[in-house]
Formats: C-alpha cells, structure tokens, sequence
C-alpha cells in the first residue's frame, strides 16, 4: 500500500509521525496534528489539493540539482557533491583568507578534503556556493590546560542575583565584573552566567532570561555606564532624571521588582543618552564604530524596538504578527521611513546596546586577565518570544508560528509549552544558516564558553501550533551534521568551550555525537542515581560531562536536604496529597543514600551543612573537565531561582543575595567550599594524569 501524501509530505518537512515516550512506549502523531503542525512550518496540508502542492514544493526545493548557499564539510575528508555536480569538474575556491586554490572533482565527484578550516567561496560550473570547512571538534579545554587532563572548576550565578552599592536594584555587568575578579584571585577557571539575552521592553512581568525577544542582541538593563561614563556622569543623569530615590529604594528590596527597576534604569539611559547626543562626546568615535561594526543585525533590532513602542502607543500591541502588513517587513520602504523620520529614537537603542557590550566586555576581560582559562561562560536559550526583534527580523530562518515545548511524560502529563519559537530547518538551509551563524557569534563574543539550552534541539525539537494543548505537537528534525560543524567551527575561532545541557529525554546516540564534537554534557549530583538513594561512585562519573551539584531550576543542596522544592509545591498546589506523599518518601531515601556515599568518602558528616562540604568535595573528585558550583550552595542557601511550571507565587528570576557581591567569597562557608573545592580538583588531577 502506497504512503499517504499527508505522511510523505510530513516525512519530506522533517516531522517524526512516530516517536518513543518518557516510558519508551511508541506514540503516533494524530493526522489533524500533523496538519497543523506542517501548517505553521509553510506548508498547508488542508486538503488534498493543499497537501498535493505542497508537496510538490518541498520535492522542488530538495531536488538533486537544488544547490544551497552554504555546506559543510570535515576538515580533511573529501566532500561528496556527486548531488549537484559532474565528476572532473574544476572547482575554483576563493579561500577566507583572500588566497585562491584549484580543485577538481574526482571520478565519484567528491572535493578534496585540502581546504582549511573556514568559510571559503567555491564556483563549480558557473554556480557558486560557500562551503564551511569545520575542524574535527568544539575547542576544548583539553586546548586551556598546560598539563591534561583538565580538572577545571568554576562558579555558576544568576546576573541578577548579584548586589552592589548603587546598582539600582538588581545586578548588572559591574557587579559580574566584581564577581568574576573574585572568583579569579582564588583560582577559578569559569563563571558561568544566566543568559543575557534582550527581552521584550513591554510586559516585564514575563522576565525569564530564557524567552527573549532576541538571541542577537544583549539585555540593555544588564549595562553598567559608570564603566563608560564614570560616577559623575551617571550622577548628573540620575538627578536629571529624579531617580535617586526610587534607585536607592529598589536596592534595598531583598527580591528583584523587575517593573519598577526597569523603567528606572531605561529613565537614566535616556537622560545618558541625552547628555551623550547633546555635544562631542569623548566616546562617540567609539559609539559610532560599535553601531557600524553592528550592520544590520543591529540596526534591525533598534527599528524594531521603535516600531514596537509605537504599535503599543497606537493600540495596535507590542506583537508584531498584529502590526499593518507593511511593519511586517524589516525591508519595507514604510519601515525604513519610519526609522529615517525619528532618528534619534533608533539610536538611543543602539547607545543602549553600546552600553551592554562595553560593560559585558569588560567583565570578560576582567575575567581572563585575572587568571581564568575560560572566563565566562555565557548561556544561549532554545528558542526566542515569536512576537519578538529575531522573529520578525529573521521570518523565513524562526518559526514564529510554531511554539518550542516537551510532550507528555511521566513529571508532566499534559506536557510543556515554553511558549518560544524555535529555527525553521528549511529556512536555515535556504539562507546559508546566516541566522545560526550570527546567534552562535553574538553570543561568543564575548565569552570564554557557551551552555546551549536544551542541546537536543540540534537534533530534534517538540514544536507545538499556536494555541494548541502542549501534547498535540510533533518533533521535528534538525541538520545536525551541518549545525554541528559549524558549532565546532565557530567555538574553534572564539577560542570557546561549549557545554551541552542533555537533561531530559535524549535521542539515542546523540550524547555520543556531541562527546565526539568535544560538547560537553551536564551531570547534576541529584540526579545521578541509578535507583533512589543509589548515587553514581566518584570514578563512575564520565570525563565527556561537566558535573555540577545543582541547576537554576533545582533547589540548591540546602533547599534538597529539607524538601524546600516540595513544600513550594504543595504550598502553591501543584500536587496532590499522594503525590506529595511519594514524592517525601523518595526524597528520604535520596537524602540518606546522599549521606552514606559521603560518609563512604569522607566520613561522618555532623549536619546538613557537613553534608554539603563533602558533595562539593565528591563532584570535586570526579573525572569531569569542568566542576561547577551555583553560588547558592557555596553560601548554603536553601530556595531555588526558578520553580518549573510556575509564574505566579514563586518568586522566579528575582531572588537576590544578601551580601555585596565584593563579600560573596570571603563569606565562612563560602571561602571554605571554595578551599575543598579546589583542593579536590588538585587531587583528582593527581589522580587521573
């Protein structure tokens, strides 16, 4: 029986009819799902007749002779292009580095694997193409250390979370500076960081760092201008913008109050921008290499954010989908009068950017000039807000109408809805993965490494239809050969180690192909055990894994030990009574087979504070590369970041130290985590080399 065209059309889109569960039972995606879902991807599947065209799109657009802009290949192994092009064929390659090289196709019509790393420009019978010559591997810290094996550490913090005189309420890029100076002078290696991605300027009680409205661009409330300006110049703005003493109040708020803080900081940015634009500024030289050096990426972002702030004047709403047609388009001539007609307003968020990326730079120069072999580690999230800057700047490359999610399994019955787009596989093939390729860049500017969120996405992604039930969505397939190397090729030019966080349900083999790619993976103490109680032995941990004792979404081990997680939940009635019941049944035998693996290694432990002292240690001792230790558990405090499946009644995204970040590590116990730390890494060294 031959195949339905609904299913070959879903089949040649990239979509998986057929999946595996949580509970490794086989699932079947529903035809009325797949309709819809191959709806938001730009191929209506209505009808026959809608199924039939597009189809036969799909087949056009994936023929043999259907060059693409850009392929990858391996460095050194020869390239098959027998696809496209005719064995013998003469191959002209203008190189990066402005050289010129002649190849030819051999019998089988493959290129020579004799180009080097890099992004090269080839033209085979009159047609051209880029082709991405990537090395074997992600650069490594194998590539950091003067004596392998590497047995870094470093500390993991929430940017907001931070505290310092005058910060307005939350921290920001100085504080990080702060931080990362600290952490240096005791011999960290990395300071991994909340991702810093801009967010929407309306609605700031939607902060999560992990639904931005641009991947591309940074946070602007995150910029600190006294790095720029100096104390004076902020003053002066401050008082001409009647801030002082809402700043002052904000700081003394033990919980960021992310609406208030954010108009304040964007007041003063104007009031610095209108001092900046109003004479000769010292820095605008500078200013003005950032804004070209920016090009269109930057140029796009700062329309849209005019553009957006006008549509919500308007009462037309800060989604861009809801805009007149013309707004739809970055290129339209009304959008570009609109940005020629109000000049000021596009660059007061280019100053802004400015701003954010001076001050970010700083904190990773301070980083690494301080003694860090990595500096800091920078997070990228999976997805971005569909109504936000890089949707609408980069339609065809993210599908807006399309949300990223996870389908029903045992923690989540009726599934997750991240409520963010995720890239088009189509569309970044049919643009020469420009979209990617820029994300990666953005985002290793500056940073010694990079946490991509949710690393299965490179494999495959649940993608649910707007205003669909998180369940009725399907995974569709990514170019992982493809987006691989270049993640490799661009992590090699940054000099950038990347970490894959693989929690959760991961496709079969994929663990093994981003170890290959020098990716490394996450192992959280909590959930190394192979049965309740049952923790992973020190020399059982793997060497291709990152090992840390927490993640912003977990409570912190103080906040485990008691089942703080779990009383949020019952407090906020997220669970039932037996699930409650079960769930501080299983905790107990995890917290006292925690405690005897400890005891094991280091010998009765006399509180719930010891306990924490020797899980530091054990991760320590692992063959991991990279330790990393939230700051949360070297202070010994109890309550998480983030508690999952909530928005309202938890505090997430605003829970703030107590201490100025200068005192962080000079904390008791703090200083002496850091001092077992350490010393545990010296010793697993010792150990392993």
């Amino acid at each position: 029986m031959s195949e339905h065209p609904l299913h070959r059309l879903a089949a040649k889109a990239g979509l998986a009819r057929d999946w595996i569960d949580a509970n490794n039972r086989p699932q079947q995606v529903s035809d009325q799902v797949l309709r819809n879902v191959l709806a938001g991807l730009g191929h209506p599947a209505g009808d026959d007749q809608a199924i039939a065209a597009s189809l036969q799109a799909v087949e056009q657009a994936t023929d043999s002779e259907h060059l693409p802009p850009l392929l990858t290949a391996d460095q050194g192994q020869p390239l098959d292009l027998q696809r496209y092009f005719n064995a013998g064929s003469a191959v002209l390659c203008a190189l990066e580095d402005g050289a010129e090289r002649a190849l030819q196709l051999d019998a089988q019509a493959r290129l020579p694997g004799e180009l080097p790393v890099g992004y090269h420009q080839l033209t085979i019978d009159a047609r051209a193409f880029t082709l991405a010559v990537a090395p074997p591997r992600c650069h490594a810290l194998q590539d950091r250390v003067e004596q392998p094996p590497p047995r870094c550490w470093g500390l993991s913090v929430q940017l907001y979370s931070l505290r310092r005189p005058g910060d307005g309420g939350y921290g920001d890029c100085l504080a990080l500076e702060q931080l990362a100076r600290s952490a240096a002078e005791r011999g960290a290696d990395a300071l991994a960081i909340s991702p810093l991605h801009t967010l929407s300027a309306f609605g700031q009680h939607h902060f999560s760092p992990y639904s931005p409205s641009s991947r591309l661009l940074l946070n602007v409330l995150y910029a600190s201008p006294t790095v720029l300006f100096g104390e004076r110049e902020v003053r002066m703005a401050i008082e001409a913008a009647g801030l002082e003493q809402t700043l002052e109040a904000l700081e003394q708020q033990p919980l960021v109050d992310w609406p208030l803080a954010a108009d304040a900081r964007l007041r003063l940015l104007e009031a610095l921008y209108q001092q900046f634009s109003q004479a000769d500024h010292p820095l605008r030289k500078d200013f003005d290499s950032f804004r070209a050096a920016g090009g269109e990426r930057l140029e796009h972002h700062c329309r849209f954010e005019v553009l957006q702030a006008e549509a919500v004047a308007s009462g037309l709403g800060a989604d861009w989908r809801n805009w007149p047609a013309a707004w739809h388009d970055p290129y339209h001539p009304e959008v570009e009068a609109f940005a020629n007609a109000y000049p000021a307003r596009v660059e007061f968020h280019a100053f802004c950017q400015w701003l954010a990326e001076r001050s970010l730079q700083r904190a990773q120069d301070a980083a690494r000039g301080n003694g860090m072999s990595v500096g800091l580690i920078a997070d990228l999230a999976v997805g971005a807000d569909g109504a936000g800057s890089q949707a609408w700047s980069r339609q065809d490359e993210l599908l807006a109408d399309l949300k990223v999610g996870a389908p029903p399994d045992i923690l989540n019955r009726a599934g997750q809805d991240w409520g963010i787009c995720a890239f088009s596989p189509e569309g970044l093939k049919r643009n020469g993965y420009r979209a990617f390729i820029e994300m990666l860049r953005a985002n290793l500017a500056h940073a010694g490494g990079l946490r991509i969120d949710h690393v299965m996405g490179l494999r495959r992604l649940w993608l649910i239809p707007r205003g669909a039930k998180a369940g009725d969505g399907a995974y569709l397939n990514y170019p992982l050969d493809d987006l691989l190397r270049l993640l490799a090729l661009e992590s090699a030019r940054h000099g950038a180690i990347i970490l894959g966080e693989d929690l959760g349900t991961v496709p079969e083999g994929l663990r093994e192909r981003l170890a290959d790619k020098a990716v490394l993976g996450m192992r959280v103490l909590p959930f190394e055990q192979a049965a309740p109680g049952q923790f992973k032995a020190i020399l059982d941990w793997p060497d291709n894994a990152l090992a840390t004792t927490g993640t912003h979404d977990l409570a912190p081990l103080a906040g485990w030990l008691a089942g703080r997680d779990i009383d949020w939940n019952h407090r906020l009635q997220l669970i039932d009574a037996a699930t409650e019941l079960h769930w501080r049944h299983e905790r107990a035998l995890e917290r006292d087979g925690l405690r005897r693996i400890l005891e094991a290694n280091y010998g009765p432990q006399a509180d719930d504070a010891a306990l924490i002292d020797a899980a530091i240690r054990y991760i320590g001792h692992t063959r991991a590369p990279l330790v990393l230790v939230p700051l949360e558990d070297l202070l010994g405090n109890d309550e998480q970041p983030n508690l999952p499946g909530t928005t309202d009644g938890h505090p997430n995204w605003r829970r703030r130290f107590a201490a100025p970040v200068r005192q962080l590590l000079d904390d008791e116990h703090a200083a002496r985590r850091l001092e077992l730390l350490a010393q545990a890494r010296e010793q697993a060294w010792e150990r392993d080399r």
